[in-house]
């Protein structure tokens, strides 16, 4: 993966600049995809021509789109849309477990807004880029208190210039998150990960500290789960406060 040059509207931008920019925003925002004329926000596109919003309202108003719920709230598995805001607002992957958590459960409670909001108004964000920047692939830098597997799982989520992020349905990480390994790096396979053959496999998650009411005990747990239930049980199992130590393919 090459290195993203930052784009940024400056003050003197001209209309050529503006016009960047909003494609620079649509390609990262919404995943690469092809944005018919009928899917553009024309009312945020002619604020920020106008100079009445920041490059960072209208990345919000991509991400509250009726074009980006569609593909990534309603048409993905919950993993799979946190990771992707992730990478689509704040250029990196799910850090940690915790992450992935704390955002299930916002967007669970407090709704689809409050989710995209969460990024965007992060110290994160206005540390990385501020007003004017547009969000883009921050993961294939090394950057001071970061670990060294965010690159690994930075090329799970983007795999070049030709991957639409929509054609993927399922998690890329939910195995490494969950497990806090790292990524293979691995050539781009041919089955995207939606409801085909990968969620016809079955997986063996190992739990540690499963948490019972009475008596309190602590135990060591066995599912057996297909893939296609795979995060609705990874679910469950964080909301006991167990620990997954493994997470292995059945054979």
């Amino acid at each position: 993966m090459a290195t993203i040059a930052p784009i940024e509207l400056w003050s003197t931008r001209d209309l050529e600049d503006v016009q960047a920019v909003i494609r620079a925003v649509y390609k990262q925002v919404l995943g690469n995809p092809h944005v018919m004329e009928s899917e553009r926000l024309v009312t945020a596109e002619s604020q920020l021509k106008d100079s009445t919003i920041s490059v960072r309202d209208f990345v919000r108003a991509v991400g509250k789109s009726d074009f980006y719920r569609s593909r990534y709230f309603e048409a993905c598995a919950p993993y799979r849309f946190i990771e992707l805001n992730f990478k689509h607002f704040l250029g990196r992957p799910p850090q940690s477990q915790a992450e992935i958590s704390e955002h299930i459960v916002r967007c669970v409670e407090k709704g689809y807004d409050a989710e995209i909001d969460s990024y965007i108004d992060s110290e994160e964000y206005q540390s990385a880029f501020g007003e004017n920047v547009v969000p883009y692939n921050r993961g294939v830098k090394t950057e001071v208190g970061r670990s060294q597997v965010t690159y690994n799982r930075t090329f799970a989520l983007d795999r070049g210039p030709s991957q639409i992020s929509s054609a993927v349905k399922s998690s890329q990480l939910v195995y490494a998150v969950a497990t806090n390994s790292p990524n293979k790096i691995k050539p781009a396979d041919v089955n995207l990960g939606g409801s085909g053959e990968a969620n016809k496999k079955k997986f063996k998650i190992l739990v540690q500290g499963s948490k019972f009411d009475s008596p309190r005990r602590v135990s060591t747990t066995e599912y057996i789960v297909p893939g296609d239930r795979m995060t609705p049980q990874i679910q469950r199992i964080n909301r006991t406060g167990a620990k997954i130590v493994s997470i292995t393919e059945i054979v």
